[in-house]
């Protein structure tokens, strides 16, 4: 996931990497690591988070990962996912790269937990070893997606997820992240889910 840098006390501009919060298996910060090589085998457990925002209709926004992407380039994910950058919460971290990315806000966001995974990439090598904050929400604005970060969005049913699941690649993380929000995902978009 390429990702901008704001200018802040968290990541300044002139940096010439983006850092990830490492954690302990408990989700505690213990310092932090270089984005790429956190990701590399064996990996380094860090701090992530995954977005699924849904429309009025109770459709779930999925995004297709830009071509140009290092990690799971041009397979089919959640709405939004990434790092927060070290310092900075996860619920902020999830809404600024849900704009950057998608170019709308989320309208709203909730906390849906968290889960801890080991997911390797066979097609790509690197390790997602991430403590993951779950978020659901609802978009209502115009989407504008990044094309450096989205090549195409979909809005989805339960039913048509589970076809495009059958049917195309998605990211590795994609099945634990869905699941371990669904609780939060029913809560907004209804028990169809």
């Amino acid at each position: 996931m390429s990702e901008s840098r704001p200018t802040s006390p968290a990541q300044p501009a002139a940096a010439a990497e983006i850092l990830l919060e490492l954690v302990d298996d408990n989700g505690v910060t213990i310092g932090t690591a270089e984005k790429l090589s956190a990701h590399q085998q064996p990996g380094r457990l860090h701090r992530a988070f995954s977005v699924f925002l849904f429309d009025k209709q109770g459709r779930l926004l999925l995004q297709r990962r830009a071509l140009g992407k290092y990690h799971s380039p041009g397979v089919w994910s959640n709405t939004c996912c990434g790092h927060p950058y070290p310092g900075e919460p996860p619920f902020v971290a999830a809404a600024r790269r849900t704009a950057e990315e998608l170019g709308a806000a989320p309208a709203l966001l909730c906390e849906a937990g968290t889960v801890r995974y080991d997911l390797p990439d066979e097609a790509s090598g690197l390790i997602e070893r991430e403590w993951n904050h779950l978020f659901v929400g609802l978009v209502t604005a115009d989407l504008a997606p990044a094309p450096e970060e989205v090549d195409d969005t979909r809005f989805v049913t339960a039913q048509e997820l589970k076809e495009l699941r059958a049917d195309r690649p998605f990211s590795v993380w994609f099945n634990t992240v869905f699941e371990a929000a669904l609780p939060g995902i029913r809560e907004i978009a209804g028990r169809d889910w």
